[in-house]
């Protein structure tokens, strides 16, 4: 018996068949690279928009790179702006507020910047804490520690995907959830 190499999912109709990746011996996770996927971006935004219509908040909030283009079509969709927090830090960036996560596909500490330029679109606002897919909660815990650290509240937390042990995102609003594939 062949082993599988794919995860097919559909995200808001969209059908995709995911490759997986071996994070570390003996477990899988399915990869979703929503970059250059403007079809499946356009789909995601739409039902997330929908999904999140019944909170109120002031802007969106995401980590670099993957969920850049999410963010950007959500914000299209509900006329709300979105503040990207960088991966490495810029001199143009001022004094920029900074938090630690760690990359499950990495397996790497990784530092999350909030551009001093972007601080007065979180300082007392609602804020909307959007990813790609939340798997082990760290990346999610560095873009709250930045907000919280920015004077921002963040009133709701929503992914493509949730992964891993699906009762641990039973607060994200998500459009479906990767299971963890063992060896």
């Amino acid at each position: 018996m062949s082993e599988q190499t794919h995860f097919a999912v559909d995200i808001a109709g969209i059908k995709r068949q995911l490759r997986l990746f071996e994070i570390k011996p003996g477990l899988r996770i399915a990869i979703l690279n929503i970059l250059g996927d403007t079809e499946l971006v356009e789909a995601a935004a739409e039902e997330l928009v929908k999904k999140t219509s019944n909170l109120k908040f002031d802007a969106i909030v995401t980590a670099e790179a993957k969920s850049i283009p999410l963010a950007y079509a959500f914000s299209v969709k509900s006329g709300i702006p979105y503040i990207i927090l960088r991966k490495a830090y810029k001199p143009y960036m001022g004094n920029a507020l900074q938090a630690e996560t760690l990359s499950i596909t990495t397996g790497k500490p990784q530092t999350l910047f909030l551009d001093e330029k972007d601080l007065q679109l979180v300082k007392g606002k609602k804020i909307l804490v959007l990813d790609d897919v939340i798997s082990t909660g760290s990346t999610l815990e560095g873009m709250k520690n930045i907000i919280e650290k920015a004077g921002g509240k963040i009133i709701g937390n929503a992914a493509i995907f949730t992964e891993g042990d699906e009762s641990d995102w039973a607060d994200i609003i998500s459009l479906g959830h990767l299971p963890l594939f063992f060896n």
